[in-house]
């Protein structure tokens, strides 16, 4: 007969998962340090209590398994608040911050309450850890589990999206407020959004002061595991877990993955003039890449510290964080910030087949998600198309990573400018970057295809500034990238010039258009499909105001723009033509056919990729049937006009005695701009078109089974 036992009152119970654990009648608080010489647990009756009003010392007999103290304590639950207290050696110089005083975050906590309060003695009081009840009730939510391959991404912040006073939501600025714009993002065909970091980071400074420049991205992580408090509605300690959970479900709800900016390269705490705040005060020489024998730290990511990412105990935590975001909270994907630094081994050298970054690949919880890098780091790497550095033939690992391909947003902007010799490059982005990707056996959907995003310019200024203009970030206009590929096409900033004004608009759509009928997977970052400015900041980072939050005037305003970016992205979405598998290969089919690309100067005849000219003409032929067995793909029929001079472009002869329709005229006035229904006019009986300079025009192929012939 099976005898049951009663639990003592206190036990180690769980060696994994660390945090603060719900256990019937009580709660199980389990963390990690080495050195410590004693651990304590401060106890909190309210979110703004300075002090404890329980504190409870762990047993190093008793409470220590190891390396990783545990203790249960009865008669509390889901609500309680917490610190974490250590001492140790405090030995800087050797890297040991150990502070008996300092009260620390839990580095597995599930929510913060509060914030930083003053305090008159100078002990800094950080927010408070919160014990969280994971349940909730999902009615049946599960992954969505989208291709790669099918995937449109739109890049946002929580926050920026709604922000401002027209946006219209209830809840402006918060998790709830950007359930209230579900309806406009399924309207753009988004198939994602990639939310900017909200795990939590810091809103004030340890001292409980607002700063004078505000972390309004985010990239300052103070509590991987918890979602960021300031997005929330209700101020009840662990309301943003429930919050988040139903702005999951309700983007899931209505078809939109939802993909997290995560920050693993670094922590708000800093160089060794930083506070004390979590890890520091466990154990700052396992969770930190230090120098100087350990009295300063490596700084690969720019913010004064970096992650120790490739240590054991930080590749578990990096692990248990990445599953927990996706069990408790159904996240679709993950964005790696600074990515090349999960690249670095402990002694900071970049490493062929990096532990974390293989293990991330291959780890079955994550099978599921995207996993998207990006490829470089603030000390110099740059690994667009090597990241990871996998030898040929790991293919699951190549095939789970994505990477934000810098090279297309670079590569794209610089056509469209009218920079000399771009046509190969561009041609190569147009079709999925096989330079970066093939050689290693990748797909095309490996690559991220942007051409802005949250840290640069927006399309609009892009095209209306040839300089950055972020004066009012403070730092004398010295921050911010200086080589932005941009343009003002002849004034500084707005203007009323007619034909200024008209040769911007018609860039926008360009790059619009190019982004949407590329190979790989396109990103837009929020507000270019309605021309959102930042007034020329190209570092908004601390612009917490109407430069960064989205003007839902401009939805209106511009609203021919946000008509002609739909209509692309539906279009996409329609068209396995544009969202091959596998890399264009210009030869002909097996049955004799077209290639599946063919590429024609403007006369319509062999390309000349030596030459200095950006005119082009690209046939896109629709898939077979073994990538299309729906027959859904249209031959598609490019004409590309990045010259500063009108152009004559002339039919290629395997395009003619095929009924083409107009999709898009980059240089048309609105509504004829774009037509959604592929219903346009045919080309010119001639064969012959014009366009002016820097335009581009599509023609699609009526439904009756593409080009066939013989090539």
């Amino acid at each position: 007969m099976l005898m049951r036992h009663p639990h003592p009152e206190l036990q180690f119970t769980h060696a994994i998962p660390f945090g603060a654990i719900l256990q019937e009648g009580g709660v199980q608080f389990v963390v990690f340090s080495r050195t410590a010489t004693a651990m304590r647990l401060l106890l909190y009756d309210r979110v703004e209590d300075r002090e404890p009003s329980d504190v409870i010392e762990f047993d190093s007999e008793t409470d220590r398994w190891g390396d990783v103290w545990s203790i249960y304590v009865p008669g509390i639950g889901a609500g309680q608040l917490y610190h974490f207290q250590t001492d140790g050696p405090r030995i800087p110089e050797q890297g040991q911050w150990f502070d008996g005083a300092a009260r620390l975050i839990d580095p597995y906590a599930k929510a913060l309450a509060g914030d930083f309060l003053p305090s008159p003695d100078g002990t800094i009081r950080p927010p408070k850890c919160v014990v969280v009840n994971d349940y909730f009730d999902w009615e049946g939510d599960r992954h969505l589990r989208r291709e790669y391959s099918e995937t449109i991404i739109y890049e946002l912040h929580v926050r920026g999206f709604t922000r401002h006073a027209s946006s219209g939501v209830s809840e402006p600025g918060t998790y709830l407020g950007l359930i209230d714009k579900i309806p406009y993002l399924k309207s753009l065909g988004v198939t994602a959004v990639e939310l900017m970091p909200v795990h939590e980071f810091p809103i004030r400074d340890c001292w409980g002061h607002a700063p004078s420049r505000p972390n309004y991205w985010g990239y300052d992580p103070l509590a991987f595991f918890s979602p960021h408090r300031g997005y929330a509605v209700s101020e009840a300690p662990g309301a943003q877990v429930r919050e988040f959970k139903e702005m999951v479900k309700a983007l899931h709800q209505a078809g939109i993955e939802v993909i997290l900016d995560v920050v693993f390269n670094h922590t708000c705490e800093g160089n060794e003039q930083g506070p004390v705040l979590s890890f520091k005060g466990l154990e700052n020489r396992v969770y930190y890449m230090l120098t100087n024998g350990g009295g300063g730290y490596a700084n690969y990511s720019g913010c004064g510290n970096t992650i120790n990412g490739n240590h054991p105990i930080v590749r578990e935590m990096i692990f248990h964080c990445l599953r927990h975001w996706v069990h408790n909270y159904h996240i679709d994907g993950f964005r790696f910030d600074l990515a090349s630094i999960l690249s670095r081994d402990r002694s900071g050298a970049l490493t062929p087949n990096p532990p974390l970054v293989e293990a991330i690949a291959e780890d079955p919880l994550l099978a599921d998600t995207k996993i998207i890098a990006e490829a470089w780091d603030a000390a110099g790497a740059y690994q667009v198309g090597s990241f990871g550095g996998f030898r040929w033939g790991d293919h699951t690992a190549n095939r789970h990573w994505a990477e934000w391909n810098g090279r297309y947003r670079d590569d794209v902007r610089r056509f469209w400018r009218g920079d000399a010799r771009t046509l190969g490059a561009f041609v190569t982005r147009l079709s999925g970057s096989s330079d970066l990707y093939e050689l290693a056996g990748r797909p095309p959907y490996c690559s991220i295809n942007f051409i802005t995003s949250h840290d640069g310019f927006t399309l609009n200024d892009l095209t209306t500034y040839k300089e950055k203009h972020n004066e009012a970030n403070g730092e004398g206009n010295r921050d911010g990238e200086n080589n932005n590929y941009s343009d003002n096409y002849g004034v500084e900033g707005p203007t009323r010039r007619k034909v200024v004004n008209e040769l911007r608009s018609r860039q926008i759509r360009n790059m619009l258009a190019t982004l949407m009928l590329s190979q790989g997977v396109p990103m837009l970052v929020a507000g270019d499909e309605s021309r959102r400015t930042q007034r020329g900041n190209n570092n908004a980072y601390c612009q917490d105001n109407d430069v960064s939050w989205l003007d839902w005037r401009l939805v209106d305003e511009h609203g021919d723009l946000v008509r002609f970016y739909r209509a692309l992205a539906h279009f996409r979405r329609a068209q396995p033509t544009l969202r091959r598998e596998k890399f264009l290969t210009g030869r002909p089919s097996r049955d004799g056919g077209l290639p599946d690309v063919s590429w024609f100067s403007a006369l319509g005849t062999a390309v000349d990729w030596h030459g200095d000219d950006s005119a082009l003409i690209a046939l896109l032929s629709a898939p077979g049937p073994d990538e299309d067995p729906k027959g859904a793909g249209r031959d598609v029929l490019l004409f590309i006009n990045a010259t500063p001079h009108p152009r004559e472009f002339i039919m290629p002869p395997v395009a003619k005695g095929t009924a083409w329709r107009l999709f898009v005229d980059t240089a048309a006035r609105p509504p004829h701009d774009v037509f959604p229904d592929r219903d346009g006019p045919p080309p010119p009986e001639s064969q012959r078109l014009v366009l002016t300079y820097r335009s581009l025009t599509c023609y699609v192929a009526e439904p009756r089974g593409g080009i066939h012939r013989s090539a």
